[in-house]
């Protein structure tokens, strides 16, 4: 199990009901961290810097903060909604994405990647639970807990393009760059009929690029800008604005998806999945 969810609490996930358990190292002090004087991280400190000037995104982080605190989160993650704040105009969807969408919400969610112990994808995963990035100078490392098992993404930053796609992945194939302190990251190679959130179960194509801006504002926070341009399922590019928030003196934790876990959620379908159909080209 990991920090925060459980695969056999899908259910209770779609009706907005985390689930907490403790980490090993709780509470133990973070090597790096500044201080107030009674001991506290002080979180509005200055954002730190790499040697080279450059600034320095590691640590674990959380994307709103209730979760590291162990309280609920109401559903209003964007784990369950990633268009949850934006307008209907602006998440404009293909006839075939509104079809699959249409079709996951009528089986109750029930064929979501998540209940077969499978990646959750991105943005998704980062929503989920807590990561940590590991910061070099030639690439980025986010390791995620992972409540279907450990993952990892590997963000290059040695001024590489990004790749031919011969082979679709969950996790996508990043390269990264910086733009003055922001540091800007781009992401193609997603699979076909991908979840980017759970409960509105808006989907992706393989045609999905994914772009991120990461800015840590001070020490305990970053803005993070996701944009969706797939043209396979949107009529145009959609942008969310969120932020990450510093989980001090912790550590990540293993977890994995038990095959008796995912049966809890398999156990609902009455049916079997229809296929969902693959995703076409779309002249905008």
């Amino acid at each position: 199990m990991s920090r925060f969810f459980s695969v056999t609490v899908l259910v209770a996930l779609l009706a907005g009901a985390p689930s907490a358990v403790s980490a090993q190292w709780l509470n133990y002090p973070t090597p790096g961290i500044p201080r107030l004087s009674g001991g506290k991280p002080n979180l509005r400190a200055p954002a730190p810097r790499m040697p080279d000037g450059k600034p320095d995104l590691s640590g674990i982080w959380d994307d709103d903060g209730c979760h590291s605190a162990g309280v609920d989160c109401g559903g209003k993650n964007l784990f369950f909604d990633l268009a949850r704040d934006l307008k209907a105009s602006d998440v404009e969807m293909t006839p075939w994405a509104t079809g699959i969408q249409a079709q996951r919400v009528s089986r109750n969610h029930v064929d979501d990647p998540i209940a077969d112990c499978l990646p959750a994808g991105m943005p998704r995963m980062a929503f989920w639970s807590a990561f940590k990035i590991l910061q070099t100078p030639s690439e980025m490392a986010f390791l995620y807990e992972g409540q279907n098992g450990p993952l990892f993404r590997q963000i290059l930053t040695d001024g590489r393009p990004l790749p031919p796609i011969d082979n679709q992945t969950w996790m996508g194939y990043s390269i990264g760059r910086w733009e003055g302190d922001t540091f800007v990251v781009e992401t193609q190679g997603f699979r076909d009929g991908g979840w980017l959130d759970t409960r509105a179960a808006h989907p992706n194509s393989d045609a999905l690029r994914l772009s991120e801006r990461y800015r840590r504002v001070d020490f305990g926070k970053i803005d993070w800008i996701i944009t969706i341009d797939d043209p396979k399922a949107y009529r145009k590019p959609w942008t969310v604005k969120t932020a990450l928030y510093l989980v001090p003196d912790t550590e990540l934790i293993e977890g994995f998806c038990a095959e008796g876990e995912a049966d809890t959620i398999k156990h609902r379908r009455i049916t079997p999945p229809p296929p969902e159909p693959p995703s076409v080209p779309v002249p905008r």
